[in-house]
Protein backbone atom coordinates (compact mmCIF):
# COMPACT_ATOMS: atom_id res chain seq x y z
CA UNK A 1 0.00 0.00 0.00
CA UNK A 2 2.88 2.35 0.56
CA UNK A 3 3.73 2.10 -3.13
CA UNK A 4 0.26 3.09 -4.18
CA UNK A 5 0.56 6.28 -2.13
CA UNK A 6 3.87 7.18 -3.79
CA UNK A 7 2.45 6.57 -7.27
CA UNK A 8 -0.51 8.79 -6.46
CA UNK A 9 1.81 11.53 -5.22
CA UNK A 10 3.95 11.26 -8.37
CA UNK A 11 0.81 11.39 -10.50
CA UNK A 12 -0.35 14.54 -8.75
CA UNK A 13 3.05 16.19 -9.24
CA UNK A 14 3.14 15.22 -12.91
CA UNK A 15 -0.41 16.43 -13.49
CA UNK A 16 0.35 19.72 -11.71
CA UNK A 17 3.53 20.21 -13.73
CA UNK A 18 1.67 19.54 -16.98
CA UNK A 19 -1.04 22.02 -15.99
CA UNK A 20 1.56 24.73 -15.28
CA UNK A 21 3.31 24.10 -18.61
CA UNK A 22 0.03 24.26 -20.55
CA UNK A 23 -0.97 27.47 -18.72
CA UNK A 24 2.34 29.11 -19.59
CA UNK A 25 2.06 28.10 -23.25
CA UNK A 26 -1.47 29.50 -23.39
CA UNK A 27 -0.36 32.81 -21.85
CA UNK A 28 2.57 33.04 -24.26
CA UNK A 29 0.24 32.43 -27.22
CA UNK A 30 -2.08 35.18 -26.00
CA UNK A 31 0.81 37.58 -25.43
CA UNK A 32 2.06 37.28 -29.01
CA UNK A 33 0.65 40.22 -30.89
CA UNK A 34 1.02 40.45 -34.64
CA UNK A 35 2.62 43.32 -36.50
CA UNK A 36 1.26 44.45 -39.85
CA UNK A 37 2.87 46.89 -42.27
CA UNK A 38 0.06 49.00 -43.68
CA UNK A 39 0.08 48.83 -47.47
CA UNK A 40 2.77 46.14 -47.38
CA UNK A 41 5.68 47.28 -49.58
CA UNK A 42 3.70 50.23 -51.01
CA UNK A 43 3.25 51.78 -47.57
CA UNK A 44 0.68 54.35 -46.46
CA UNK A 45 -0.42 55.78 -49.79
CA UNK A 46 -3.53 56.45 -51.86
CA UNK A 47 -6.00 53.63 -52.63
CA UNK A 48 -5.03 51.81 -49.42
CA UNK A 49 -8.60 51.01 -48.36
CA UNK A 50 -8.64 47.39 -49.64
CA UNK A 51 -5.39 46.55 -47.80
CA UNK A 52 -7.36 45.20 -44.80
CA UNK A 53 -9.33 42.72 -46.95
CA UNK A 54 -8.72 39.13 -45.84
CA UNK A 55 -6.67 40.09 -42.78
CA UNK A 56 -7.67 39.27 -39.21
CA UNK A 57 -6.67 41.79 -36.56
CA UNK A 58 -6.74 41.46 -32.78
CA UNK A 59 -6.58 44.02 -30.01
CA UNK A 60 -2.92 44.56 -29.17
CA UNK A 61 -1.69 43.99 -32.74
CA UNK A 62 0.46 46.78 -34.13
CA UNK A 63 0.18 48.60 -37.43
CA UNK A 64 3.32 50.10 -38.93
CA UNK A 65 2.69 53.09 -41.16
CA UNK A 66 5.58 53.78 -43.58
CA UNK A 67 5.32 56.97 -45.64
CA UNK A 68 7.15 60.09 -46.74
CA UNK A 69 6.53 62.58 -43.89
CA UNK A 70 6.91 65.50 -46.28
CA UNK A 71 3.80 64.21 -48.12
CA UNK A 72 1.58 62.45 -45.55
CA UNK A 73 0.78 61.87 -41.89
CA UNK A 74 -1.44 59.45 -39.96
CA UNK A 75 -4.27 60.55 -37.68
CA UNK A 76 -6.32 58.29 -35.44
CA UNK A 77 -9.95 59.41 -35.61
CA UNK A 78 -13.42 58.26 -34.63
CA UNK A 79 -16.06 57.11 -37.12
CA UNK A 80 -17.21 60.69 -37.76
CA UNK A 81 -13.65 61.77 -38.52
CA UNK A 82 -13.27 58.79 -40.82
CA UNK A 83 -16.50 59.41 -42.68
CA UNK A 84 -16.00 63.18 -42.87
CA UNK A 85 -12.22 63.13 -43.31
CA UNK A 86 -11.77 65.44 -40.34
CA UNK A 87 -9.41 65.49 -37.37
CA UNK A 88 -10.77 66.47 -33.96
CA UNK A 89 -8.86 67.81 -30.95
CA UNK A 90 -8.96 64.30 -29.44
CA UNK A 91 -7.23 62.78 -32.49
CA UNK A 92 -3.59 61.76 -32.36
CA UNK A 93 -1.56 62.75 -35.39
CA UNK A 94 1.71 60.97 -36.23
CA UNK A 95 4.32 62.51 -38.50
CA UNK A 96 7.53 60.45 -38.29
CA UNK A 97 7.06 58.46 -41.50
CA UNK A 98 7.59 55.23 -39.54
CA UNK A 99 4.79 55.16 -36.99
CA UNK A 100 3.72 52.11 -34.99
CA UNK A 101 0.20 52.20 -33.58
CA UNK A 102 -1.30 49.51 -31.35
CA UNK A 103 -4.87 48.48 -32.13
CA UNK A 104 -7.58 48.68 -29.49
CA UNK A 105 -10.52 46.29 -29.43
CA UNK A 106 -13.25 47.25 -31.90
CA UNK A 107 -13.11 49.68 -34.79
CA UNK A 108 -9.90 51.67 -35.33
CA UNK A 109 -9.93 54.48 -37.86
CA UNK A 110 -6.92 56.09 -39.55
CA UNK A 111 -6.76 58.95 -42.06
CA UNK A 112 -4.17 61.22 -43.60
CA UNK A 113 -4.99 64.72 -42.36
CA UNK A 114 -3.25 66.53 -45.23
CA UNK A 115 -6.04 68.41 -47.08
CA UNK A 116 -7.86 66.25 -49.67
CA UNK A 117 -5.71 63.12 -49.06
CA UNK A 118 -8.40 61.34 -47.04
CA UNK A 119 -11.02 62.33 -49.62
CA UNK A 120 -8.80 60.76 -52.28
CA UNK A 121 -8.73 57.43 -50.41
CA UNK A 122 -5.90 57.70 -47.90
CA UNK A 123 -7.80 56.17 -44.99
CA UNK A 124 -8.44 52.74 -43.49
CA UNK A 125 -10.81 51.22 -40.95
CA UNK A 126 -9.53 48.23 -38.99
CA UNK A 127 -11.72 46.02 -36.82
CA UNK A 128 -9.72 44.35 -34.02
CA UNK A 129 -11.31 41.42 -32.20
CA UNK A 130 -10.71 40.71 -28.50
Amino acid sequence: MARQGRCSAIGVVLASTLLVILSLQFKIAIAKAATFTVGDTSGWTFTIQSWTDGKKFKAGDSLIFNYDPSLHDVATVDVDGYDGCTVSPSSNTYTSGKDTIKLKEGQNYFICSIPSHCDWGLKIAVNASA
